[in-house]
C-alpha cells in the first residue's frame, strides 16, 4: 500500500536520516499503520518551511511505500520523435509557451517553426548588459523579448498553483534533464536563477533542432496569413466568412528581409509585451480580443538581512527569507507579485520612452537585496475614460487598458531619466516628503529621487500607501528608511486577453490561430505558460491525427 506522510522537523535536523524514518514510522503509527523500518521506502515529495509563529519549522512530505517498491510513476520523460516533415506548426514567441509546445508538437513528430523577434541567449546577454550598464535599449531584445521568454534573464520562478492546467511534474523533469537543479522536484517554492536558465533554454532549442525544428531569431511576425472562407447553409440566413490563418509574414531585422511560413497551424506565445501582436489581431478580428484585470504598482527593495530577520525572528537560515503579502482596499486587491529573495531589480522596457521594471535572482539568492512588486489591481472598468474613447475610435474597446499602460510607463520615463528610474523611499512615501537621500540600489542604471506619491495615478498610491501600513502590520518593521520603491511595475500581466473556444483552443475570430501563454492571456508564469503551450499543442496534434 502508499500513503502520503508530512512531518516537522527543526532546521538542525533536515538531514538527520534517523530521525526522519523514526518520524515517518511515528506518523505511520499515528495513521494505524504499523510496520517496521525494513517494510518502509519513502520517497521525498516537497519541502516549505514554516517561519510562523517565531519558530521555525521545516516541513518534510514524503510518499511512503509499505510492502512494495516505488513504482516510478511520473518520473520519466516524453518521448520525443524525429520531426518526419509530413506537418508542420508555425509558434510566434520561443518563451515556455512556444518551447514547451514545441516539445509537445515532436511528441507526435510535428514539425515546429519557432519565430523569436529577439536575440538567441548569447547575444541577448550582449543587448541586457547594455541596457542594464549604459542604459543602451535594444528595443527587439532586452528582458522581455528573446529565446526563453521574460523569464529567461529576470528570475527563474517556476511555482504556480495552476495545476490542473496539466502536469507541472513533467514541466520540471525537462527543465532538469537540460540542467536545472533536481531540487526544483521538491521545493515548495521552485527557483532556477537567471544564471543558470540561458544555459538551459539554449540547451532545448538545440535538442528541438536535433529533432528537426527550426528557430528564426530576430525575426518578427509582421502580419498574418489570412484566407477567407465563404459559406452557408440551411440554418444561416446569409452567407458567412470564415477567416483561417495558413501562416504568417515576418521580417528579419538584421537584413530587413521580409518573408512568409506556412503551416497547419499557428500557435501565438508571443508574451506580455508584444503589443504590436494585439492591434495586428485587433485590425484583423477585433471581436477576437476582450479586456481583462492586471495590476501595476512599484518594486520596493530592503536589505536582505533586514527581510531575514523579520521572517526568521532573527534566527541565521541558510537560505534567504520570502513573503508574501496581501490586503484589500477599497474594493480592490494589493498584493506582492514575484518576490525576489536575494535579488536584483532590473530595466524592462521595450520602447526608448518607457521605464519599466522588474525583479529577478540568481540560482543562489544570494545578493545583499531582497525586493518585490506591490501591485494594486486593475480591472477593466477602472480605466479612464481618455483611453477608452481612443480604443474605441481605434475600432477596439478592448485594447483601453493597453493605452492606459503604455502612457503610465511613458509617464514613469518623463519622472525618471534615461533609465534612471524614479525612487523614493518608502517612509517619504507614507509622509508625503521628499526623499533627500536614496539608500543603495541594486537597480543598476541607477536612480534618481522623485515624489511618487505626487505623480502615480490617484487610485493607484492611494491603495499602495494604504496596503504598505497593512502590510507593516503583519511584517512589522516592512515600513523603514532603507526601505526604496522603484517605478514603474507594470508587466505582471497582460492587460488583453486573445479569445479562445474553450474546446478547440482556436482564436475564437481566426481559425488555426491557437492563442497561448501569458502574452494572450491564459497563464501567468513560467510553469503555467509551459503548460498551457503543451495544452494547446495537444489539441493540434489531436486535430491533426483526426483530420488524417
Amino acid at each position: 500500500m502508499t500513503t502520503d506522510i508530512s512531518i516537522t522537523v527543526k532546521p538542525a535536523d533536515e538531514k538527520n536520516t534517523a530521525l526522519i524514518d523514526a518520524e515517518i514510522l511515528h506518523a505511520l503509527d499515528k495513521k494505524g499503520i504499523h510496520a517496521s523500518k525494513s517494510d518502509v521506502t519513502s520517497v521525498f515529495v516537497k519541502k516549505s518551511i514554516d517561519a510562523r509563529h517565531g519558530q521555525i519549522k521545516i516541513l518534510l512530505r514524503y510518499k511512503v511505500y509499505i510492502g512494495e517498491k516505488p513504482n516510478g510513476d511520473g518520473e520519466f520523460l516524453p518521448t520525443w520523435k524525429k520531426a518526419d516533415g509530413r506537418h508542420s506548426v508555425v509558434i510566434v514567441g520561443s518563451g515556455p509557451a512556444g518551447l514547451y509546445a514545441a516539445f509537445r508538437l515532436l511528441e507526435d513528430g510535428i514539425k515546429p517553426i519557432l519565430v523569436e523577434r529577439g536575440s538567441c541567449t548569447d547575444e541577448r546577454k550582449g543587448d541586457i548588459s547594455n541596457l542594464e550598464n549604459e542604459g543602451k535599449l535594444n528595443a527587439q531584445s532586452n528582458f522581455c523579448f528573446g529565446e526563453g521568454g521574460a523569464g529567461t534573464f529576470s528570475d527563474g520562478k517556476l511555482y504556480t498553483r495552476s495545476n490542473k492546467r496539466g502536469d507541472i511534474g513533467k514541466i520540471y523533469r525537462i527543465f532538469v534533464e537540460f540542467g536545472a537543479p533536481e531540487r526544483i522536484m521538491t521545493d515548495a517554492h521552485p527557483h532556477i536563477g537567471t544564471d543558470k536558465l540561458p544555459g538551459i533554454i539554449s540547451g532545448m532549442r538545440k535538442k528541438i533542432i536535433e529533432l528537426g525544428g527550426e528557430f528564426h531569431f530576430d525575426t518578427l511576425c509582421t502580419d498574418l496569413i489570412i484566407e477567407e472562407i465563404s459559406g452557408s447553409s440551411p440554418t444561416m440566413t446569409k452567407t458567412q466568412t470564415h477567416l483561417t490563418v495558413k501562416g504568417i509574414r515576418t521580417k528579419n531585422l538584421k537584413t530587413g528581409q521580409e518573408s512568409q511560413l506556412s503551416g497547419d497551424a499557428v500557435i501565438l506565445a508571443t508574451g506580455h509585451s508584444a503589443i504590436d501582436i494585439y492591434k495586428m489581431i485587433a485590425k484583423i478580428s477585433p471581436e477576437s480580443l476582450e479586456a481583462k484585470t492586471f495590476a501595476v504598482g512599484v518594486r520596493v527593495e530592503h536589505p536582505r538581512s533586514l527581510i531575514d530577520s523579520i521572517q526568521f525572528h532573527g534566527k541565521a537560515m541558510p537560505e534567504a527569507a520570502e513573503y508574501r503579502l496581501t490586503t484589500q482596499v477599497d474594493g480592490r486587491g494589493v498584493y506582492s507579485f514575484c518576490m525576489c529573495p536575494g535579488g536584483y531589480i532590473v530595466p524592462c522596457a521595450t520602447a526608448e520612452n518607457q521605464i519599466v521594471i522588474n525583479g529577478m535572482s540568481g540560482s543562489g539568492r544570494n545578493s545583499k537585496w531582497s525586493d518585490a512588486a506591490i501591485v494594486v489591481e486593475r480591472r477593466p472598468e477602472d480605466i479612464p475614460e481618455e483611453f477608452v474613447q481612443k480604443a474605441k475610435a481605434d475600432g477596439c474597446p478592448a485594447l483601453a487598458g493597453l493605452y492606459w499602460r503604455t502612457w503610465l510607463e511613458e509617464e514613469t520615463f518623463r519622472q525618471g531619466k534615461g533609465q534612471f528610474a524614479p525612487a523614493q523611499k518608502l517612509t517619504d512615501f507614507l509622509s508625503h516628503k521628499d526623499s533627500t537621500a536614496l539608500p543603495e540600489t541594486s537597480y543598476k542604471p541607477g536612480v534618481v529621487a522623485s515624489r511618487l506619491d505626487k505623480w502615480l495615478p490617484e487610485e493607484i498610491r492611494n491603495r499602495l500607501e494604504k496596503g504598505f501600513r497593512d502590510f507593516d502590520k503583519n511584517m512589522h518593521g516592512f515600513v523603514c528608511d532603507q526601505a526604496l520603491l522603484i517605478a514603474t511595475e507594470s508587466r505582471t500581466s497582460t492587460p488583453v486577453r486573445i479569445l479562445r473556444n474553450k474546446e478547440s483552443l482556436e482564436c475564437e475570430g481566426i481559425a488555426n490561430l491557437y492563442p497561448s501563454g501569458e502574452g494572450s492571456g491564459y497563464s501567468g508564469g513560467i510553469g503555467s505558460s509551459a503548460m498551457d503551450g503543451e495544452k494547446v499543442a495537444a489539441k493540434i496534434c489531436e486535430k491533426l491525427k483526426t483530420e488524417h
